[in-house]
């Protein structure tokens, strides 16, 4: 018998037996298999079950990432969200429409609003600002807590935790499907808004020239691209919080618990975040610079909190993923 095909039953690097016809049967991964000189099998012969296995690694992965990405947007409860978002920045646009009916002014008549609010009637463009700015303390981050922590608390709930892992995934290529879920979800739920905002404040006022807060003026479509950057800027002030939420769901079973705890600890961040004695700890928070897309509209643009923002977020995701990743694989998985 040639030494390109041992007999079934031969043993392995692990001194175990294995069938050769058995796909994805194969040693440590990236070492061969003893007894099997790859080196010198015959021309025309089929690949070593390693290399079939390695071959098929990055499909199963990406397959594993569309399917947690279709699971998440195919939830009553996440498209429940995505409308309740979707219908914020309408609500704000017909309230201001309404109030300003008879040739008022946003706030108390004096042209005193909230920042971005005094200049929707102007250009309906600014409402996707206020719709940003007005979601951004409290709703978004709700949303983001409540997918971000049912990512691995809900399926252990429902009991599907455990065969999700029978398949050949491993725990941390389902760990980083979750996460990559839960930053999708911040996009869609960040541009929900922002599109919405759009449709409304171009129906209800008149779009133009962008006034910046700097107080020069800048065309419709350079403040529609910034419009857009401020989108991802706000998506991108969630992956800390969505990170934070993942580490959360890894600690429990409850995806109840484990989405009233994220919750809990936006409101807690958010609360700490504005008393003036805590100002050192202030810098650390995550919420502490999410405002800061705001200089985008300066001329010209303020970058240093935009970065300070997104290194803090950086921080976040690095920390709290490295804490959700040594959980959930060292965890026993019950259900």
């Amino acid at each position: 018998m040639s030494r390109a095909e041992p007999p079934a039953g031969a043993a392995d690097g692990t001194g175990a037996g294995r069938d050769a016809g058995a796909p994805g049967a194969v040693g440590r991964e990236g070492t061969a298999t003893a007894g099997t000189p790859d080196a010198v099998a015959p021309e025309g012969t089929a690949a070593p079950d390693d290399a079939v296995a390695r071959a098929g690694r990055p499909r199963w992965a990406l397959g594993l990432f569309r399917s947690e990405l279709v699971t998440t947007f195919r939830r009553w409860r996440t498209l429940a969200l995505l409308g309740v978002l979707a219908a914020v920045p309408v609500l704000i646009g017909v309230a201001i429409r309404i109030e300003t009916a008879d040739g008022g002014t946003v706030g108390d008549g004096g042209g005193q609003g909230p920042a971005f609010f005094t200049q929707i009637t102007n250009n309906g463009l600014f409402l996707v600002f206020a719709a940003l700015a007005a979601t951004l303390p409290v709703f978004l981050p709700m949303a983001v807590g409540v997918v971000a922590g049912d990512a691995i608390a809900g399926e252990a709930n429902s009991g599907t935790l455990r065969y999700l892992l029978v398949a050949p995934a491993g725990r941390t290529r389902l760990l980083l499907a979750k996460y990559t879920a839960a930053l999708a979800f911040c996009l869609a739920a960040t541009l929900a808004v922002a599109v919405s905002a759009l449709a409304a404040g171009a129906v209800l006022f008149p779009l133009g020239d962008v006034t910046t807060i700097s107080g020069t003026r800048i065309s419709f479509g350079e403040g529609l691209l910034r419009a857009l950057l401020i989108a991802v800027l706000v998506a991108a002030s969630l992956t800390g919080l969505a990170a934070l939420g993942l580490f959360v769901s890894t600690l429990t079973g409850s995806g109840v618990a484990a989405m009233a705890t994220t919750v809990g600890l936006v409101v807690t961040a958010q609360i700490l975040n504005t008393i003036p004695q805590l100002d050192a700890l202030h810098p650390y928070l995550f919420p502490h610079y999410w405002l800061s897309f705001a200089d985008v509209l300066r001329e010209p643009v303020l970058w240093d909190d935009v970065l300070r923002n997104l290194g803090l977020q950086g921080a976040y995701t690095a920390v709290f993923g490295s804490a959700a990743w040594a959980r959930f694989t060292t965890k026993d998985i019950t259900a």
